[in-house]
């Protein structure tokens, strides 16, 4: 198992951030504690809603050595892949949706210099991940539809977390495994517990009555849990 497969990463997302005052957004996040930073790219098409380019990440890098993870919601993401790795992405995910050919994929974010991320919606059968798992350092259950923040957890995530979970060990491969939406820290606690050792939070994060630190805090906690 990876030293990382073995901790709890904290990736708040920049999505419900005050996007006017993005710099000091992701300075206030890595002072909070986060370990990673989670820029939600969409493009109006594979999701409604359009957020931002690669020109923001590049914008915001010189702020923060932490780890970007950027998480693609676009069609065609090979077009995009290399832009993003310019930008000062650590961390490229993609949607199995729109994957055509994921082993590919894989290869051209590692090509670029990052490690590779898969991303799957909510009614996206998780055995669809199985062939292709391997080629991918990090699997992403989107615990919410990718396109929208501020949706409430759909509880069969846990169930899909274990899925995965147990494709890595037949497998013997040690993705770590992440979720993205609706998660509190109660929640954070149960994925934790069922595998997941990457949490994407946004809203909890920047709406938290004590402010991002204390949302970190109260998220980092879940890693008292034991594992199943």
């Amino acid at each position: 198992m990876s030293r990382e497969a073995d901790r709890l990463i904290l990736s708040p997302s920049t999505l419900a951030a005050d996007f006017g005052n993005l710099a000091a957004e992701v300075r206030r996040l890595e002072e909070a504690g986060a370990d990673w930073i989670h820029f939600d790219v969409m493009d109006g098409h594979f999701v409604e809603a359009i957020t931002y380019g690669p020109m923001v990440l590049e914008a915001v890098r010189p702020v923060t050595s932490l780890p970007f993870d950027a998480h693609l919601m676009v069609d065609n993401p090979q077009r995009h892949i290399m832009a993003f790795a310019k930008a000062g992405a650590q961390w490229i995910t993609v949607h199995l949706e729109v994957a055509a050919d994921a082993a590919a994929l894989a290869r051209q974010i590692h090509e670029a210099g990052c490690k590779a991320g898969i991303s799957l919606n909510p009614d996206t059968p998780v055995r669809w991940l199985e062939p292709i798992l391997p080629a991918f350092d990090l699997a992403l259950v989107m615990s919410v539809f990718a396109g929208r923040g501020g949706q409430r957890f759909i509880p069969a995530s846990l169930g899909r977390v274990r899925e995965v979970r147990a494709m890595l060990e037949r497998a013997g491969h040690d993705a770590l495994i992440a979720v993205d939406g609706g998660i509190d820290g109660a929640i954070a606690r149960e994925l934790w517990r069922a595998g997941a050792r990457v949490i994407v939070a946004g809203s909890f994060v920047f709406g938290h009555p004590g402010g991002p630190a204390a949302a970190l805090a109260e998220l980092r906690a879940a890693a008292d849990e034991p594992q199943e």
